[in-house]
């Protein structure tokens, strides 16, 4: 997936030299309580490997680094990954626990969610969650996306949510309109 920006956000590709900073997010119980299990080093480091077969040149997809574009710091991952069954491409984000309530959720949606339309002939993108996740519920309907229903994966029920589009372009429209 190639890089991107927000207005405070710099979204890359992982490197090696980032290990560290997986680690400590995939070893996070609070940061992984909607996600997956937590995962010890061994297992963080074969996860982050697994994670560089994504970046084929020409594939817009890949579990991305963020980091806060004024210190460089680590802050959270964003992606955008196939799934198979109904859901096809979706969209994902989490932060370090230190970063959540700070907005930068809704700046990866948004942002996020034009590059994957900008870079695809896809109609749709969709987006998990848990159904106790109420906050990236929130986040998600505020940009646009729809809760279509349920989803199950690993035999475990998640609401399923959804943008086309033409929802996401008419919403953008209607959001940068002058009144």
């Amino acid at each position: 997936m190639d890089p991107f920006e927000t207005d405070r956000l710099l979204v890359r590709q992982f490197t090696p030299e980032d290990a560290d900073d997986f680690y400590l997010f995939n070893s996070s119980e609070p940061v992984m309580r909607y996600i997956r299990p937590t995962k010890n080093r061994v297992e963080s480091d074969a996860f982050l490997e697994e994670n560089f077969n994504l970046y084929l040149d020409g594939f817009p997809y890949g579990r991305m680094f963020v980091a806060d574009k004024t210190t460089g710091k680590f802050v959270g991952t964003f992606s955008i990954l196939y799934l198979d069954g109904e859901a096809d491409y979706h969209i994902g984000y989490a932060f370090m626990q230190e970063y959540w309530g700070k907005g930068y959720a809704s700046e990866l949606v948004k942002m996020g969610t034009q590059k994957h339309f900008e870079r695809t002939n896809h109609s749709h993108l969709f987006a998990i969650t848990q159904p106790l996740n109420i906050a990236s519920e929130r986040v998600l309907l505020k940009n646009g996306f729809i809760l279509k229903g349920d989803f199950i994966l690993n035999n475990e029920s998640k609401n399923l949510f959804v943008i086309a589009r033409d929802g996401f372009q008419s919403n953008q429209t209607f959001m940068n309109k002058q009144f």
